[in-house]
């Protein structure tokens, strides 16, 4: 079958934090470096940085070149690496409108408008009124994703609508339109799962999000990390220290889960559920097992930081390698629906 290629991306919102890391970023990093018996790599890998994507909610457009060089800082310093994977920003590459604008066309309003992903975006940002462009942002993203002719799109499970509009629309323009040679211009990607999907916030409350306040940022600090663990909510019954605790309830654990070691992890259970593990002991461990991982994330970050000018040449050779891939795939769109042709 040959590599299968991935296209993921992030909004550009500055720094990033632990559920971006558990839920993206590890996964971006083992894809990229997953190599099959042969020694080949199973995945080519590119990395988008939304920026359109950006108005959907909001039209500040001010700090949006310091987010992007922030977050893609956290890119690299989690692994990332420009020569497996090119990393650049959708403005930059003029053929996602293009696309963008002709598969609006093979799609209707009231499809869009039954898209769950969006109602759930509606009632958590309070929205009042809905814009052509957020009405149309799985239509954006789609042509984000087969502008590359993604095969695989790892997603959380709140994003598996999106990539179904995708298949959809790749679906029916396969179905309407066929290239003379290469028959079917996309294929339908499959969307891959991310285990850590959905790391909760410091409240208990909500996946992790900047906006509510209950992250810890990939370049904290020990003592910052320590200080926000401090305000993580637990297990609600466990009132006093010698209380029996109920893991599975309690935000605190659901980290130990994923960063602590195993064979901690099990005394750290048996310690709540017996009473003899209070939850500030329990907190003050978390908050050293995060800071451990992210330990080498923030000494390289330090490096990127002292070193900017590497970082914006690193974004302008991966959006030159972008463009090209893109008026590749343009001119197979082009020549599949006739568009643009001269006839004697």
């Amino acid at each position: 079958m040959g590599t299968l290629r991935i296209l993921s991306g992030m909004r550009p919102t500055g720094k990033l934090h632990l559920g971006h890391y558990t839920g993206a970023l590890e996964s971006w990093v083992e894809q990229q470096n997953q190599r099959n018996e042969a020694g080949e790599r199973v995945y080519e890998t590119c990395f988008l940085i939304a920026d359109y994507h950006n108005l959907t909610t909001s039209l500040e457009t001010g700090e949006i070149y310091t987010n992007t060089l922030d977050m893609l800082i956290d890119w690299l310093a989690a692994g990332v690496d420009p020569e497996k994977s090119p990393v650049f920003r959708q403005s930059q590459v003029k053929e996602h409108t293009e696309l963008f604008l002709l598969f609006s066309m093979l799609i209707t309003s009231s499809r869009l408008e039954r898209n769950p992903t969006l109602k759930d975006q509606i009632r958590d940002l309070n929205m009042e009124s809905l814009t052509y462009g957020h009405l149309g942002y799985p239509v954006l993203q789609a042509a984000d994703i087969l502008l590359y002719k993604g095969n695989v799109v790892p997603v959380g499970e709140d994003q598996l609508p999106h990539v179904e509009i995708t298949r959809e629309i790749a679906r029916r323009f396969n179905n309407l339109y066929q290239h003379p040679i290469l028959g079917e211009v996309f294929p339908e990607p499959a969307p891959k799962i991310t285990k850590f999907s959905r790391l909760p916030g410091l409240d208990g409350k909500a996946k992790m999000s900047k906006s509510l306040g209950n992250t810890i940022l990939l370049s904290d600090s020990l003592e910052e990390i320590a200080k926000k663990m401090r305000t993580a909510v637990t297990d609600t019954r466990k009132v006093r220290k010698n209380d029996p605790g109920h893991p599975e309830v309690c935000t605190v654990f659901s980290y130990h889960e994923k960063f602590a070691p195993e064979e901690q992890l099990s005394e750290i259970e048996a310690g709540c559920r017996s009473g003899s593990l209070g939850c500030v002991d329990c907190k003050k461990m978390c908050a050293a097992n995060i800071a451990a991982e992210l330990s080498p994330l923030v000494e390289k970050r330090a490096y990127y930081e002292t070193h900017m000018e590497l970082v914006k040449s690193i974004l302008l050779e991966g959006e030159a390698k972008a463009r090209a891939i893109a008026r590749t795939t343009m001119q197979e769109v082009r020549t599949a629906m006739k568009l643009g042709e001269i006839t004697c």
